[in-house]
């Protein structure tokens, strides 16, 4: 096929006009203030987070970034909100390991995909989750509790903040990895969960480890282990999972900001620099850190296989689990 002179000249000159366009559009961007929808309840420890790095962007960019609690749904329908939100950069969800892992595989009917609706942005962090028990517990490590529920499944249930939760599902990643049938008592929500095991109502416990620190601190429960691969530095003396012989296990709570998908990439790569910006600033570290969170930027592109990885970690244990979400 031939391409005379003149349509060459003017496909160049079209192609140079559009990547133009583009950059202006991210040289004024933004110009009205950007709304992150959080797809949980104020004062949560998701809520937390974002209001902090919502707070920084604000001071960086010149625009207010605005928090929005759009709840419902474990979460989804905030997630499925921003999913159909115009991709305009002026949309974000601060989403989790629920919206973004754990929902997608567990609903019956998807409200959105986790993947394809979505432009990634950045991870912000993790937060451990931690396994606690009762000081009556005789057990005093991993390997202890597991030959008490063996013995005596029924006696040890364990506690979470509700059905189809991260906690949940940490309870059933211990069953399924340590040969356990601990039951499972959910709650509504994590308050009522640590009242009846610093009670003695109920033994066991998983928590997200800020919601358990001053309990742990007081001595009104005990620690076993922390959910993630290492140590949580601001409870060093609690070992993991794995040092305790589960080789493996891994659960934790993540944060991190989603576009809607077709947003195009100069807006992708410019909030992603704001957020390894606000990242790299020792307040606001200090800030995330006193929630014991451990601070983990990603590009766009390790936030996607992040993504994938993590769904390909977890469908197993909710298939086993036989957990589902209307």
């Amino acid at each position: 096929m031939k391409i005379s002179k003149r349509s060459l000249i003017g496909a160049v000159a079209a192609l140079s006009t559009f990547a133009a366009m583009g950059g202006a559009f991210a040289q004024s961007y933004p110009q009205r203030s950007i709304n992150v929808i959080v797809p949980f309840a104020a004062g949560g420890s998701t809520d937390l987070v974002a209001r902090i790095i919502a707070q920084k962007l604000t001071e960086q960019m010149g625009q207010s970034v605005v928090v929005e609690n759009r709840v419902g749904g474990g979460g989804n329908v905030g997630a499925a909100a921003v999913a159909k939100s115009a991709p305009d950069g002026y949309t974000i969800l601060f989403a989790t390991i629920a919206t973004h892992t754990l929902n997608p595989l567990m609903a019956k009917k998807q409200s959105y995909d986790p993947v394809k609706d979505f432009e990634p942005v950045a991870l912000i962090g993790s937060i451990p989750n931690v396994m606690v028990v009762h000081p009556g517990v005789p057990a005093q490590n991993v390997q202890e509790l597991i030959k008490l529920a063996k013995a005596d499944p029924q006696k040890y249930a364990y506690a979470s903040s509700g059905v189809a939760t991260p906690l949940h599902l940490s309870g059933e990643m211990f069953n399924r990895m340590a040969g356990t049938q601990m039951p499972h008592v959910p709650y509504r929500g994590a308050g009522p969960a640590m009242n009846d095991l610093i009670g003695g109502q109920v033994p066991v416990m998983f928590d997200n480890l800020p919601s358990s620190v001053e309990f742990i601190k007081a001595g009104k429960i005990r620690a076993i282990a922390v959910t993630t691969k290492q140590r949580a530095k601001q409870m060093p003396d609690i070992p993991t999972m794995e040092e305790q012989g589960l080789k493996g296990y891994e659960t934790y709570s993540w944060q991190a900001l989603f576009f809607p998908a077709g947003t195009p990439r100069a807006l992708v790569d410019q909030v992603n620099a704001e957020v390894k910006k606000a990242l790299a600033d020792p307040a606001l570290q200090k800030r995330l850190e006193d929630l014991t969170m451990t601070i983990t930027y990603s590009t766009p592109e390790q936030l996607g296989a992040h993504v994938k990885e993590q769904l390909a970690t977890w469908e197993p244990i909710i298939k086993a689990a036989g957990v589902q979400m209307d």
